[in-house]
């Protein structure tokens, strides 16, 4: 394991028994994590730096690195910081459906307060307890199914990336559409003008009607839904 991946490591695993640094009292780890999410909230992942941090903070730059070793490690504690207490679904009735949904509608939330998070949050990386503790309530969700670990781990690898792949700045130049459901307006018109080159395009945006008012998440997660509730009916079938 690289060294800064462990000090990362460490700094998020073991905050209660990180020995005190030697800082300026007002300055400290969970103020400049909550600055740096700040900045990426209101003008995106790509404005941070922790020379913007220093700043708005009106501390010198030198002074975050008493705290963190570097954007990379600033990053991880953003994320599992940004994304708070993983939700508890123990109390939600109804059995792993009004579950998930409930832990997708809480996801969802999340993603949008801070939209940097869905395109942070991919590839070979440190994670906190936070961010884990999302995936293993996601998966507690299943608990009381049919479905074998691995097919409770892909269900859920399945809906993040859904959600993710949905998530408006996410899908942002993926697709012809926007948020609104409404085809955009350049790419729009040339498909318009090219209908014989895209007939089937065209007559499926001709009838797009409020189905993608939201990129198409609620349609998929329908989907995921319905095909997850027919495995499991499909194990309790084969069990009689």
């Amino acid at each position: 394991m690289a060294t800064d991946e462990g000090a990362a490591l460490g700094l998020l695993w073991n905050q209660d028994k990180q020995p005190a640094r030697r800082a300026r009292p007002a300055l400290n780890l969970e103020l400049i994590a909550r600055t740096a999410i700040e900045i990426a909230d209101a003008d995106g992942i790509e404005a941070l730096s922790m020379q913007r941090v220093a700043g708005d903070l009106g501390f010198t730059k030198m002074s975050l690195y008493r705290h963190v070793a570097g954007k990379a490690e600033l990053m991880a504690v953003m994320i599992d910081t940004a994304v708070g207490e993983p939700p508890v679904l123990s109390g939600v009735p109804g059995g792993w459906r009004p579950k998930i949904q409930e832990f997708t509608r809480l996801l969802t939330a999340t993603w949008d307060r801070h939209p940097w998070l869905p395109t942070v949050t991919t590839g070979n990386r440190v994670m906190g307890p936070n961010e884990i503790g999302w995936i293993d309530s996601a998966i507690s969700a299943f608990a009381d199914t049919n479905l074998m670990g691995g097919e409770r781990m892909a269900a859920v690898f399945l809906l993040f990336a859904h959600i993710r792949n949905t998530q408006s700045t996410a899908a942002a130049g993926t697709q012809p559409w926007t948020t609104e459901g409404s085809v955009a307006g350049t790419i729009g018109d040339l498909i318009v003008e090219h209908s014989a080159r895209f007939p089937e395009l065209n007559r499926a945006m001709a009838d797009v009607g409020d189905r993608l008012d939201d990129n198409g998440r609620r349609f998929g997660l329908d989907c995921i839904f319905d095909g997850i509730a027919g495995l499991i009916e499909r194990r309790s079938s084969d069990d009689r």
